[in-house]
């Protein structure tokens, strides 16, 4: 839809009025705010979830691999997987994971306990590269690995002695009692993800053995590959060492899939949501172009009789509120990138001089808040905005060109 050069005059002249006549001004400048708060804040949780779920995704991968193999009904003895004939896997690591009891003095806590093989410790970048630990063996000997946070909680540092309880049991003169093993903190470490950092231990693959009564068995499997994109043809090989009935091969998405599931639609109803707002404003556009078009009904009237055609006078309509919708998803983005970028300064900024807590990691598992900017979805969110801010135009732009111009000149 061309503008030509007296349609674009028009509109502009046009403009000028609605940044002082009263209501329409207000109305006018409630639209563009609005369709700039309604993209910015699009942007802003869009890229905020993106990273939210891509941060939990390095982090659960990180922590505990890309596939899991086990044994249907049983633990895995035969866990020597040779696995040089696969150039797709960095390492595999046969552990157990079993829930615990800690006791250190009177304190007492719930933990999840993983028993991994002290080599590959390693090869646990994620955990690797947030360890505090002055042993270059952390897992040697009866040491064990804990959070931070769960070290904090229970006033616990490195070289602190703890009891681990385990659900098996020993036969004892007095009757049962719950296996148990002295251990001594050789480490801590900082994942970013109160989960793992406030119920997470690792100890040595050998002593979950004895806690566990699982001699020279585990209960998993885990493979870490070096390109996740082909995990379908690691896995599909996997299958003629690892027949389906007998054992059960799953990927982390599969394993994670409620989760995620439940992050996608969180998502999609915030889009849905948020959009609302650019479809109020698109509201108050349609309303600021029916007050403009009763405003100027007599100068319609005469541009009609100098022989502009309707569509002419549709175009001019359409203009103002396009420029209206343009310039606020302009605004808006150019907003809602600069804060995205710099979310997780103003957050610390508010939480320091204010006093608050926003995005506790108690709450949203991770310490900090996560940004992950898609041009693609930016130019999703401006597309939406300035269709929608457009479509808003036609019915007003559409009634101005269908006036009469004749009783219009007869009243005037």
């Amino acid at each position: 839809m061309p503008f030509n050069y007296f349609e674009r005059f028009i509109a502009f002249k046009y403009l000028k009025p609605l940044r002082s006549d009263g209501l329409l001004s207000i109305i006018s400048w409630f639209s563009f705010i609005g369709i700039a708060i309604g993209v910015a804040t699009l942007i802003i949780v869009m890229s905020v979830m993106n990273g939210f779920k891509i941060e939990l995704q390095n982090r659960i991968i990180g922590f505990n691999g890309h596939l899991y193999i086990s044994k249907l009904g049983e633990n895995i003895s035969d866990y020597q997987l040779d696995y040089q004939d696969h150039d797709n896997i960095s390492f595999i690591d046969p552990n157990i994971t079993f829930q615990s009891l800690m006791i250190s003095g009177k304190k007492n806590n719930g933990v999840l306990v993983k028993a991994i093989n002290p080599k590959n410790l390693k090869n646990y970048k994620l955990i690797y590269e947030n360890l505090n630990s002055t042993k270059s063996e952390p897992l040697n000997c009866d040491c064990i690995i804990l959070g931070d946070i769960m070290a904090t909680k229970l006033g616990l540092m490195i070289g602190s002695k703890i009891k681990l309880y385990s659900t098996e049991t020993i036969s004892t003169p007095f009757g049962s009692l719950p296996k148990s093993k002295e251990f001594e903190i050789s480490g801590t470490f900082h994942l970013g993800m109160s989960e793992y950092d406030s119920n997470f231990t690792l100890i040595s693959l050998k002593n979950g053995q004895k806690l566990t009564g699982n001699r020279d068995e585990v209960s998993i499997i885990e493979i870490h590959l070096l390109d996740p994109n082909n995990i379908m043809s690691t896995k599909l090989k996997l299958l003629k060492d690892y027949p389906i009935g007998e054992y059960l091969i799953r990927d982390w998405q599969e394993v994670n899939s409620t989760y995620f599931e439940a992050l996608k639609v969180e998502r999609t109803v915030m889009f849905i949501i948020l959009s609302l707002i650019i479809l109020i404003a698109a509201f108050n556009v349609i309303t600021s172009l029916f007050i403009l078009v009763k405003n100027k009904t007599k100068e319609i009237a005469i541009m009609r009789t100098i022989g502009l055609s309707r569509s002419g006078i549709m175009r001019i309509f359409i203009l103002i509120g396009s420029i209206v919708g343009v310039s606020g998803t302009c605004i808006g983005t150019l907003s809602g990138y600069i804060i995205t970028i710099n979310l997780e300064n103003i957050r610390s900024l508010l939480n320091s001089q204010f006093g608050l807590n926003l995005f506790p990691p108690q709450l949203y598992y991770i310490d900090q808040i996560p940004t992950n900017i898609q041009s693609t979805q930016i130019l999703y969110i401006v597309f939406f905005s300035i269709i929608v801010s457009i479509l808003a135009t036609i019915y007003p732009s559409y009634a101005a060109s269908r006036l009469e111009i004749k009783g219009i000149l007869k009243n005037a």
